[in-house]
């Protein structure tokens, strides 16, 4: 399991916000991707300039494929930062 977290920061709310919708298309196509468990760039709750990224993959195939395909909008871009995390294994919380 390929699991891709990170978060990125705008000047502003409103930047933000446009920059979330902006990916609302490249969303629903990776959502739509073979392999594809969650895929998702939403605002933050608390901090009105941060934007949140959650990418988690059946395997490195899949994330990879993807990675091929995958055009990201044009938008202005803050400081970012992202994790990649390799599980072979993921545990329900329930």
């Amino acid at each position: 399991m390929i699991i891709i977290a990170g978060h990125s920061r705008a000047k502003s709310a409103a930047v933000r916000d446009a920059n979330v919708a902006a990916f609302a298309q490249m969303v629903a196509q990776a959502r739509a991707q073979d392999g594809c468990i969650e895929f998702a760039i939403s605002a933050d709750a608390v901090d009105p300039e941060r934007s949140n990224l959650l990418e988690i993959w059946r395997d490195e195939q899949a994330w990879k494929a993807w990675r091929k395909v995958a055009r990201a909008p044009k938008v202005k871009r803050g400081a970012a930062k992202v994790s990649l995390y390799r599980s072979e294994a993921a545990e329900s919380p329930f």
